[in-house]
């Protein structure tokens, strides 16, 4: 059974388009262009959304690519964009062009990005001695030390 949660969005412009599923069981809600945006290669822009949004306490909003963009060479350069619920601005989609083409362009309208909601844990952050950690199989093995298969 999923978790129901309910989140209020304003739109910014008249022209600005709420969040929708791709299908009933979809993880992620699309977020839409609300102008055209020219994406030069190799450089970073912002594409606007027309959207505020109000998470709930407790919860996060994690702004991913879509894979469609992504296969044609958009790809997000931080990876995914964290929405705290705290924040009240503009939703804006950080863009990168990797594609061959000189630049790439998004068109207003067009889906940009998928919107996901995370629960985020109350967290007590406490100092320890190194040796206190435990230890474990993995021990201080790091990027690629658990294998390939």
């Amino acid at each position: 059974m999923r978790a129901k949660l309910t989140v209020e969005f304003a739109k910014l412009s008249k022209l600005a388009k709420l969040p929708t599923q791709g299908s009933a069981q979809a993880a992620g809600w699309d977020l839409y262009a609300l102008e055209e945006t020219k994406i030069e290669r190799r450089k970073s822009s912002m594409i606007r959304t027309g959207l505020a949004v109000a998470i709930p306490e407790g919860w996060e909003g994690q702004i991913r690519c879509r894979s469609s963009l992504g296969k044609k060479g958009m790809i997000m350069p931080n990876g995914i964009g964290t929405i705290d619920s705290d924040y009240r601005g503009e939703l804006m989609v950080l863009a990168t062009w990797i594609g061959e083409d000189e630049s790439f362009t998004v068109n207003a309208g067009e889906r940009v990005a998928q919107l996901l909601f995370a629960p985020v844990p109350s967290v007590t952050i406490v100092e320890t001695e190194y040796d206190n950690l435990g230890q474990t199989e993995r021990g201080k093995g790091g990027f690629g030390s658990s294998g390939k298969f």
